[in-house]
C-alpha cells in the first residue's frame, strides 16, 4: 500500500492565506509516501511545507508558480501505475475530458492528474483515470469564485487504486471515494 497525496492550485499568498486548518491537521509527516501537485503552489514556502510532509515531491508548473524549474509535464511510476502530471492551463478547452484524455494518451499514463479549474473531478475514462484534485485552499479561479477546498489521497495497492477526495463543505470535511482496478492489459 502506497499513499499518494495530490493537491494543487493553492495560490498562497495571492488568493488564499494558507491551507484550511482542518486540512492542515490531517496532513502529518510520515504518513504519505509521495506528494504530487499539478502546480500553482506559487511560493517557495509552500514547496518547503509540502517537502516537510513528505520528501518525495513531484510538481509541474502552474502559470503562477515562481519556480521556473518545475516542468510542464511529468510522469512517474508508483507501484503498478504510471502517473502523469500537468497543470492544465495548456489543455484547451480547460477541464475538457476529451482534451485531457488526449494528453493522457500522449503521456501514456494510467492516471492523469491536472489542475487549473480549481474544481474536483475524477473520471474513469478509456481504461484509465483522470483526476483534478481541485484547489486545496479554495482559491477562486478565472472560471469560478465558488470553490470548495479539496485534495485527493490515492491508496495504490497492486493493480488497484482507491481515490479518496477530501472536500471542505460548510466547515466540515466530507470524504468520497472512487475505486479503480487496472487490468493486466493496461500498460
Amino acid at each position: 500500500m502506497v499513499l499518494v497525496l495530490a493537491l494543487g492550485d493553492l495560490h498562497i499568498p495571492h488568493r488564499a492565506p494558507d491551507l484550511p486548518a482542518k486540512f492542515k491537521s490531517m496532513l502529518v509527516p510520515g504518513k504519505i509516501q509521495h506528494i504530487i501537485s499539478p502546480g500553482n503552489l506559487c511560493i517557495k514556502e509552500v514547496h518547503d511545507y509540502l517537502k516537510s510532509l513528505c520528501p518525495d515531491l513531484h510538481i509541474t508548473r502552474g502559470e503562477y508558480d515562481e519556480d521556473a524549474r518545475y516542468p510542464e509535464t511529468k510522469t512517474l511510476t508508483i507501484g503498478q501505475f504510471k502517473l502523469g502530471l500537468c497543470h492544465g492551463h495548456q489543455v484547451i478547452p480547460w477541464g475538457d475530458l476529451d482534451s485531457l484524455a488526449m494528453l493522457q494518451r500522449q503521456l501514456d499514463v494510467d492516471i492523469l492528474v491536472t489542475g487549473h479549474t480549481h474544481q474536483f473531478k475524477a473520471y474513469k475514462h478509456e481504461g484509465g483515470v483522470v483526476i483534478n484534485p481541485g484547489s486545496a485552499t479554495g482559491a477562486y479561479s478565472s472560471i469560478t469564485y465558488d470553490v470548495n477546498p479539496s485534495f485527493v489521497l490515492m491508496d495504490i495497492d497492486g493493480l488497484r487504486v482507491v481515490v479518496y477526495v477530501y472536500e471542505l463543505i460548510d466547515g466540515e470535511v466530507k470524504v468520497d471515494k472512487i475505486d479503480f482496478k487496472k487490468t493486466a492489459t493496461t500498460h
